[in-house]
């Protein structure tokens, strides 16, 4: 069972999970991913491998964070609702709005379910784009790679932001909070690694993230 491993009872993800991008390169760096976490050390499996291209390196993380938050919130969908989560907050003090710029182009308020909602198929639709997460090898990548993977990685903080402020007792009654803990800290790294999402995004779980920064 990988580090991420969760019961039976939880396989249920809330959209479908993505494969690792770019061909054969994609698939060898998803074994380093899986094999430096199956070791337990964090701190190694987000650096860049020595000699692999950056945006390659992004790609295929994007989709394994992607495949994770994907997986944890689908073991909270019954708890989730337009009902109990009437907007997506994360504590009193931050609430976010949805917007794609194309379809919804000026922000609107949802629920947390319909937030994810919208978000997940959005991330969905960057990642089956060619011309922004190439399938081939050799293919490059767009010019404004690591702005559109800044964009992903800030708006999946936001889900994790909300389960640990709105569902993280439900989380402990289903015993998985090793889990989430260990998917956040890994998370956490990586952006910290590169950069991905700008201090102020991060003050809904600021304590958390700044223990877990302590020992990098």
């Amino acid at each position: 069972m990988s580090l991420f491993g969760l019961g039976n009872r939880n396989q249920k993800t809330f959209r479908p999970k993505k494969s690792a991008p770019s061909g054969n390169k994609g698939a060898q760096l998803k074994r380093h991913i899986d094999a430096t976490l199956g070791s337990g050390n964090l701190r190694e499996a987000v650096r860049l491998p020595p000699g692999e291209d950056i945006n390659e390196w992004l790609a295929v993380n994007t989709v394994d964070f992607f495949n994770q938050v994907n997986l944890l919130y689908g073991t909270l969908t019954e708890f989730c609702t337009s009902s109990t989560c009437p907007t997506m907050t994360a504590g009193p003090k931050f609430a976010y709005m949805w917007a794609d710029g194309v379809q919804i182009k000026k922000p609107i308020e949802v629920s947390a379910p319909k937030y994810v909602e919208y978000l997940m198929d959005w991330i969905a639709l960057q990642l089956d784009d060619e011309t922004m997460f190439p399938q081939k090898l050799g293919v490059p990548f767009p010019p404004n790679f690591r702005e559109i993977v800044k964009t992903i990685f800030k708006r999946l903080f936001r889900v994790y932001a909300h389960i640990y402020h709105s569902h993280f007792q439900k989380i402990v009654s289903l015993k998985e909070e090793a889990h989430l803990n260990t998917c956040f800290k890994h998370f956490t790294l990586f952006t910290w690694e590169f950069r991905l999402i700008e201090k102020r995004e991060l003050e809904p779980l600021q304590d958390l993230i700044e223990s877990i920064l302590v020992s990098y």
